[in-house]
């Protein structure tokens, strides 16, 4: 008996598309991206606009800034710093994902659109449901999850460009604020090893002191001290053993 053919592109596309519906992501997006719609619509900028910002920036913290300092009458150089520095972020995120997704004979080009994809809600996602995929499907997969969360936000920032009228700012904050609650309950849920659960402890315990103490670029700062003290317990644990 032969064995099953593997998934085509598309269907692995499909697959990744309707993922997304089954995943809290999606919903988390779409109160995001209503806070952001309404934003957009409170500092007088075009639905259009607000629609390319959302598939062109694909990072609601760095869109927040785009709206807010080019709004406030900012400098295109100082608005291109913020948005450049806040999504520095993701780059170990993109780091972590492309060798997931890498096979040999795969073109750089085929990259591009998984990498410009990847935000917390696809990466979490990805990690989770790529390891169930074929090697040579996981690019299609992936761009599907990205379009489906694509699609999900694009349709909550005209949602909330027409709901600004009615959307109190305290609301809009609100829903801006379902992003990290979810990527915290996603990163707990994937913590599987003692060390992963160190590093987040140590994070959650570090970021507010860290803030509090007005350090600067306190959530960096978190995420080195508190990684690589939980990395050195784990050391220290193993060389015990």
């Amino acid at each position: 008996m032969s064995a099953p053919a593997p998934p085509s592109t598309l269907s692995a596309f499909l697959a990744g598309f309707v993922a997304t519906w089954t995943s809290v992501f999606s919903y988390v997006l779409f109160g995001t991206y209503t806070g952001i719609g309404a934003i957009a619509h409170d500092f007088g900028f075009s639905v259009t606009w607000a629609l390319f910002s959302t598939l062109l920036v694909w990072a609601g913290p760095a869109q927040v800034i785009l709206i807010s300092t080019l709004g406030a009458g900012a400098s295109l150089i100082e608005v291109a710093v913020a948005v450049g520095l806040s999504s520095v972020r993701l780059l170990p995120m993109v780091v972590a994902l492309l060798p997931m997704l890498k096979r040999p004979g795969t073109r750089t080009w085929q990259l591009l659109l998984p990498a410009h994809f990847t935000a917390v809600s696809m990466w979490v996602e990805a990690l989770r449901l790529l390891p169930q995929q074929p090697r040579e499907n996981r690019i299609a997969f992936c761009n599907g999850l990205g379009c489906g969360y694509g699609l999900t936000a694009c349709t909550a920032t005209v949602t909330g460009f027409y709901l600004a009228a009615s959307l109190p700012p305290l609301m809009s904050a609100a829903l801006l604020f379902l992003t990290p609650v979810a990527f915290l309950m996603s990163t707990l849920r994937n913590s599987r090893l003692l060390v992963d659960r160190l590093a987040l402890a140590f994070g959650l315990v570090l970021g507010p002191l860290f803030a509090w103490w007005q350090l600067g670029l306190d959530l960096m700062w978190s995420g080195i001290v508190a990684g690589t003290t939980a990395y050195l317990v784990h050391r220290l644990r193993e060389a015990l053993r």
